[in-house]
């Protein structure tokens, strides 16, 4: 049963509320430019794969966190994580997307996170700022990370079956939703008020 006046926003994060991929950047304050590059190059015919549809996003980002990471301790790839929120992410942020986030929060709404982004270096920073968190999550066995994830990327149809398995949109009488690539139409889909690179 919907709730009168009751309302809520899902807020795409790379691109949408950022100005940049914050996987490569994080990548990158990670590892270093030197090995980042090079981790890169070795890389390229995956991406250049990816980029004619004959891999999937997935298989694609696994690859990287792979090479980039497998066996680092999860104390160690949190820790790094955080150290990217705190130093960088900030300056990455689209000042017209936090007026927005800031204009739901005023009029009560519940604002979510919804993103292909990994929890370790995205969660701290929905953490500081009290929003609940929808995103990709990375495998670990023994403390270490297998180079693999955990479920399937965050992006695509998995952010619409996320959504739908955490929160109950039946209760609500206003959606909103903001994304900026095909990744975020099915999200898009499930808003009341959809919003296409609304920050640009």
């Amino acid at each position: 049963m919907k709730t009168a006046g009751k309302s809520i926003a899902f807020f795409d994060f790379d691109g949408t509320m950022t100005t940049a991929d914050t996987m490569f950047v994080f990548f990158k304050f990670a590892k270093g430019s030197a090995l980042f590059y090079l981790a890169f190059a070795l890389l390229s015919p995956v991406f250049v794969l990816y980029k004619l549809k004959l891999l999937s996003g997935h298989f694609a980002k696994e690859a990287a966190l792979f090479v980039l990471f497998k066996g680092i301790s999860q104390e160690k790839l949190q820790n790094l994580g955080k150290d990217f929120c705190e130093k960088k992410l900030e300056s990455l942020l689209r000042k017209q997307a936090l007026e927005r986030w800031q204009w739901h929060q005023s009029q009560g709404h519940e604002v979510w996170i919804v993103s292909a982004s990994c929890e370790e270096w995205l969660r701290p920073w929905a953490n500081k700022y009290g929003m609940p968190l929808i995103c990709t999550s990375l495998e670990y066995k023994n403390g270490r990370f297998t180079g693999r994830m955990q479920g399937k990327n965050c992006n695509g149809p998995e952010k619409e079956r996320r959504i739908r398995e955490t929160v109950d949109l039946s209760t609500y009488q206003s959606i909103y939703a903001y994304g900026d690539t095909s990744g975020d139409k099915q999200m898009l889909a499930l808003a009341t008020h959809p919003e296409f690179k609304p920050f640009r």
